[in-house]
């Protein structure tokens, strides 16, 4: 089997290379090498890999910049994933393609089913929910949404606060938002089981176990990263409102993914969110 990796350098896509099955043929893409807003390199691309699969990983993540870079948001995320879906089409290929609990809107008081009716609050979740309609507009698509990832290398929350806890004497971290923290290598795990199971087309959610607030999160990698030694000190972490941390682009305050329907139907086990946040960092201590 082949499969086309676009978004090479992202943290989930480099964690699906790390865990691609011996059996996979896996060619991949980084923006350099492929702009996938290219239609006719797009095209070309697919018609020279063959590909079985394309698994698009590439996005506009800036979410609080997305607000003032709107069309650049829409170009990456809506336009191109539209590109891309019918670029597969053409050439008999199915997508897998990623998106994000911002597609929600924040207001429910239980975890988001894949059923359940979007609302997007900003320009980062309306460009992803454009791109999610390209692709389920195509026969076997499949959306899989996902929530607050990290991994050891790359830009995201777990290393921005290994660096302020070794920089800063306290930091402050936001209390009223909630989600599940979730490992890219689970991300790839469940990627790798629909591409394994031939998923029927769809839109599936995956996240790591259990809920945390922002500031939740970070106290666990203080506390985890100290127990590992990362840290050589502990630092005051304070809770704060929303309202003390203005930023640019909205967020939902609860953005929780119900993960129960993609478990059963891939078959692929989840861990606690903390768990897997203990393995990210073994990772980190012995690189």
């Amino acid at each position: 089997m082949r499969v086309l990796l676009l978004g090479g350098s992202g943290q989930i896509a480099r964690a699906v290379q790390d865990s691609a099955p011996a059996h996979v043929d896996l060619v991949i893409k980084t923006h350099s090498q492929l702009d996938i807003c290219d239609s006719e390199g797009v095209t070309d691309e697919l018609k020279r890999t063959r590909a079985n699969w394309v698994i698009n990983g590439a996005a506009y993540t800036s979410v609080d910049l997305a607000e003032d870079q709107e069309q650049q948001a829409i170009a990456i995320n809506d336009t191109a994933v539209g590109i891309i879906a019918n670029a597969a089409a053409e050439a008999g290929c199915r997508v897998l393609h990623l998106s994000t609990d911002f597609v929600f809107d924040g207001k429910s008081n239980r975890a988001y089913l894949p059923t359940d009716r979007t609302d997007p609050i900003s320009v980062y979740g309306r460009s992803k929910l454009g791109g999610e309609q390209h692709v389920l507009n195509q026969a076997g698509g499949i959306v899989l949404r996902t929530s607050w990832v990290y991994a050891s290398e790359g830009r995201n929350f777990v290393l921005a606060m290994l660096r302020l806890m070794r920089e800063k004497d306290e930091i402050r971290v936001v209390c009223d938002q909630f989600g599940a923290p979730t490992w890219a290598r689970s991300v790839a795990t469940a990627i790798w089981s629909a591409v394994d199971a031939d998923a029927h087309g769809g839109i599936y959610h995956w996240s790591d176990l259990g809920v945390a607030t922002w500031y939740d999160f970070a106290v666990a990698v203080q506390d985890e990263a100290r127990a590992r030694g990362l840290l050589n000190r502990v630092i005051p972490v304070v809770p704060i409102r929303t309202a003390e941390y203005p930023t640019r682009a909205k967020r939902p305050a609860f953005s929780v993914l119900d993960t129960e329907s993609t478990r059963r139907a891939l078959r692929v086990p989840a861990r606690y969110w903390r768990d897997n946040l203990r393995s990210m960092l073994d990772e980190l201590r012995a690189a």
